[in-house]
C-alpha cells in the first residue's frame, strides 16, 4: 500500500515537471525569444520603413544648391531564401557570384532573420525590370531610398556631403538610427540633419506565401505617414558663387561676400573645390580619399578653417581704435623716409612717402604711418605698462570679430589669433619687451591670423560705420521662413561713427587712385585696401578687404590669394568682378581682362615637389661628347648652350609644373602631366 502511494508521488511529480518545462519553454518562446513570433510576422506581415525626402537647400533667389534623387536598396533576409537563379539574380543588379556570396555571408552575420542592405543604391533602370521579378527571387525585397544631387555642383563647403550613419552616431540617437541610414557629414547638411532629415513612416502589408502583396494590415490602422525634411533657404547668391569659383580656379585661397545690413553671406568660395555629387555613389569612398591625398587640400573650408596674416588690411582697424582713443586725429602727420627704425630694425615702406597723414597713409598703405600710431597706441600709458595696454587693444580688436569664432553655421570653425601678453612674455621674457618688440602687428604682421570670414566681417563693421550682425549662412528654415533672433541684434564695436569716415576716405582713395587703382569699377565707389602678406613659404600672399557703394553698402568682401604676390595684382580684381557682378549682374570691363584671371594658373609647387629632369637626347649627347674631345675649355660656350636650349624646350619651369587632378596618378602617356592644375568641377552653366 505504502508502495503504490509512493509511486503515485513520483508519477506525479514526473508529470509536473514535465508541465512546468513545457510552460517555460513556452514562456521562453513567446516572451523571451523573439525567433518565432519573427517567422509568423514574416509569414504574413511585411513592415516597410517609408524613409522621407531629403528637405531641399536653395540659395537666397530660390535657386536649387541641393535635392534628391531616387534610388533603391536591395535588402535581403536570409532564413526567407530558397532556391533560385542566382546567376540571373546577379545579372540584373550588376554584381558577380563571388561578390553575391560576399554579401550574403555578411547579411547572415549580422542577423538571419532581420533584413539587411544586400545592395545599395540601384538606379531607377535597374530597379524596374527587378521589380517586375522579385516574387522569383525569395528572401530578398526592395526600399526605395533618395541620396543627394547637386545640379549646379557649386558650393562645396557649404553644403556639404551626406554618407552612412556609423556607429557611434547611432548609439546617440536613442534609436533614430539604424545600419544603412544616411547624415550629413559636413557643411549645412550636417549643420542641420534634424531639419533636412524630416520623419520617417512605417507601412505594414500582407503578403501570400510566394512574398506578394495582399493589401495593406488592419487597413493601414497601424500606418504612419512619412514627413519630409524642411527645405532651408540659404544667403548665398548662386550667381557670384559660380563667379567666385570661376576666378578662383587653379588658385589657392578664398572669398567671402556679406551684406553688410544683414549680415548674410553672398559668396563663400574655398579654392581649391570639389564636385559634391562625387560624394554621392558607390564611388565615393574612392573620390574622398583621392581628395584627402591631394597636397591642395580640396576638403579645407578655407573661408572658416584657413587663417592668415591680415597684412595691410588691418591698418583701417588700428587706426579706428586710435581715433577712439585720441591718440592721432585725421590730421595727425608722421614723415616716411621710405622706413620705420624699430629699436635696432628697420620696417620697409614700399614708397618714400614723405610727410603722411592719415588719409594718405590708408591710400598709400605707408607702414611707417601705422608703425608710428601703433608705437603711440602701445605706449599711451608709458613703456612699463604695455601689458595691460595690449590687453586693451586685444579686447578693442576681439570686438571686431579678430581672435574669437563669430558662430557660423558650419562645424569646425577656426577663431583666429590676437596675441597676449603672456605670449610675449614667453618669447621675450616677462617685463624684457616694448612696443619695438612687436611693432609687426601694427602692419597686420607677426602673430596676428584671421580667417577670411573675419576679414569680410571687419569690412561690414567699417560699411556700417560701427557695427556688425552676425555673419550667417542660412536666410531661413522651413516653409514658415523663421530667421534666428541673433541675427537680427547689431553688435557694436565701440567706436563712435565720426571716425569711421575719414577711415573711409582713405579706403576710397585705394581704389581710386591708389594700390587698387587698376581694379576700379566705373561708376560705383568702392573703398577697399588692398595686403600683401609676408609668408614662410614661397611668393607673399595677395589680399584684398573692401565694400561698394560707399554711402549705401550692399556688399562687402575678403579676398585672399595664396602666394599670389601684390594684393592688387590678383585679390583686387577678383573681388573688383565680384562686386560689380552682384550690383549690376553683369561685369562691364573687357571679358579678356576677366579670362585673364580666370584661365591664370597661380598654384604653388606641393611640398617637396621638384621639376622633373631628363636625359639628354642621343643626339645631343653625342654632340657634347664630341666637342669634349676637342677640348672643354675651347667648346665650354657651345656646350652651355646646348644644355639651355636642352632646358628650355625639355624641362618644365614654374610655369609648367605637375598636374594633379584630384590627386590621381596620371598615365605615362600624358604629356601634360607635369602641369599644376587643381581639380575644379564642370559647371552646368558657363556663367561669369
Amino acid at each position: 500500500m505504502n508502495s503504490y502511494f509512493e509511486r503515485r508521488y513520483v508519477v506525479t511529480g514526473i508529470f509536473v515537471t514535465i508541465a512546468l518545462i513545457l510552460l517555460g519553454r513556452l514562456f521562453y518562446i513567446q516572451i523571451i525569444d523573439d525567433r518565432y513570433a519573427l517567422f509568423a510576422d514574416n509569414n504574413v506581415l511585411r513592415k516597410t520603413i517609408i524613409f522621407p525626402a531629403r528637405g531641399p537647400i536653395l540659395d537666397r533667389n530660390g535657386k536649387i544648391l541641393a535635392q534628391n534623387l531616387p534610388v533603391y536598396n536591395v535588402l535581403v533576409t536570409p532564413k526567407r531564401m530558397k532556391p533560385f537563379d542566382t546567376l540571373e539574380f546577379c545579372k540584373m543588379i550588376g554584381i558577380d557570384k563571388a561578390g553575391f556570396d560576399k554579401r550574403l555571408s555578411k547579411a547572415k552575420k549580422y542577423s538571419p532573420y532581420k533584413p539587411t542592405i544586400f545592395e545599395k543604391q540601384i538606379s531607377v533602370e535597374k530597379y524596374a525590370p527587378l521589380q517586375e521579378r522579385l516574387s522569383e527571387f525569395p528572401g530578398f525585397d526592395v526600399e526605395a531610398r533618395t541620396v543627394r544631387t547637386y545640379p549646379d555642383s557649386v558650393a562645396a563647403h557649404f553644403v556639404g556631403f551626406t554618407g552612412e550613419v556609423n556607429d557611434k552616431k547611432i548609439a546617440e540617437s536613442a534609436g533614430y538610427y539604424r545600419q544603412g541610414d544616411y547624415i550629413g557629414i559636413s557643411g549645412v547638411e550636417r549643420s542641420f540633419e534634424n531639419v533636412l532629415r524630416g520623419q520617417r513612416g512605417v507601412r505594414y502589408r500582407m503578403v501570400d506565401s510566394r512574398n506578394v502583396e495582399k493589401g495593406a494590415f488592419a487597413n493601414g490602422a497601424f500606418d504612419t505617414v512619412a514627413i519630409a525634411g524642411e527645405p532651408l533657404m540659404s544667403s548665398l547668391d548662386i550667381r557670384i558663387q559660380k563667379l567666385g569659383e570661376k576666378l578662383m580656379q587653379n588658385k589657392v585661397g578664398s572669398i567671402v561676400a556679406i551684406e553688410p545690413s544683414t549680415g548674410e553671406i553672398l559668396a563663400f568660395v574655398s579654392s581649391p573645390t570639389y564636385d559634391p555629387n562625387l560624394m554621392v555613389g558607390r564611388e565615393r569612398g574612392n573620390n574622398m580619399m583621392k581628395m584627402y591625398k591631394d597636397p591642395y587640400k580640396p576638403m579645407l573650408v578655407r573661408p572658416i578653417q584657413a587663417t592668415y596674416a591680415p597684412g595691410s588690411s588691418f591698418k583701417p582697424l588700428d587706426a579706428l581704435i586710435a581715433l577712439q582713443e585720441g591718440i592721432i586725429t585725421p590730421q595727425t602727420t608722421f614723415f616716411c623716409p621710405h622706413y620705420y627704425q624699430a629699436g635696432n630694425h628697420r620696417v620697409g615702406c614700399e614708397h618714400f612717402d614723405g610727410v603722411t597723414d592719415l588719409r594718405k597713409g590708408i591710400a598709400q598703405s605707408c607702414n611707417t604711418y601705422f608703425c608710428n600710431v601703433f608705437d603711440r597706441l602701445m605706449n599711451a600709458n608709458g613703456a612699463k605698462n604695455i601689458r595691460p595696454t595690449l590687453t586693451k587693444w586685444k579686447g578693442q580688436v576681439n570686438k571686431f570679430g579678430f581672435g574669437v569664432k563669430l558662430d557660423v553655421e558650419l562645424p569646425f570653425e577656426y577663431r583666429g589669433n590676437v596675441p597676449t601678453p603672456l605670449h610675449f612674455d614667453n618669447v621675450f621674457g616677462k617685463n624684457r619687451w616694448r612696443s619695438s618688440s612687436i611693432i609687426s602687428l601694427a602692419i597686420g604682421q607677426g602673430e596676428l591670423l584671421a580667417t577670411p570670414l573675419q576679414l569680410a566681417n571687419v569690412e561690414a563693421v567699417i560699411a556700417n560705420r560701427g557695427y556688425f550682425y552676425k555673419p550667417h549662412l542660412i536666410k531661413a528654415i522651413g516653409d514658415k521662413k523663421i530667421t534666428k533672433a541673433e541675427y537680427t541684434q547689431r553688435n557694436d564695436v565701440g567706436i563712435d561713427a565720426q571716425y569711421f569716415e575719414p577711415v573711409i576716405d582713405g579706403m576710397q582713395d585705394v581704389v581710386d587712385h591708389g594700390t587698387a587703382e587698376a581694379s576700379r569699377i566705373p561708376g560705383i565707389v568702392m573703398c577697399g585696401k588692398t595686403g600683401t602678406v609676408q609668408n614662410s613659404r614661397g611668393k607673399n600672399h595677395s589680399v584684398f578687404v573692401g565694400f561698394a557703394p560707399r554711402d549705401t553698402p550692399r556688399i562687402a568682401i575678403a579676398v585672399i590669394v595664396e602666394n599670389g604676390g601684390y594684393g592688387a595684382s590678383w585679390a583686387a580684381p577678383i573681388g573688383s568682378y565680384m562686386i560689380e557682378k552682384y550690383l549690376r549682374n553683369a561685369i562691364t570691363r573687357p571679358k579678356a581682362e576677366v579670362n585673364y584671371i580666370i584661365n591664370h594658373n597661380l598654384l604653388p609647387p606641393p611640398p617637396g615637389w621638384k621639376p622633373p629632369v631628363k636625359k639628354l637626347s642621343k643626339k645631343d649627347s653625342l654632340m657634347v661628347d664630341s666637342l669634349r674631345k676637342d677640348g672643354f675649355k675651347k667648346n665650354w660656350k657651345k656646350i652651355d648652350s646646348i644644355k639651355r636650349h636642352f632646358k628650355k624646350h625639355h624641362t618644365d619651369t614654374a610655369k609648367h609644373a605637375i598636374e594633379l587632378k584630384s590627386a590621381s596618378r596620371p598615365a605615362k602617356h600624358d604629356s601634360s602631366r607635369y602641369k599644376l592644375v587643381a581639380y575644379q568641377p564642370k559647371r552646368k552653366e558657363d556663367e561669369q
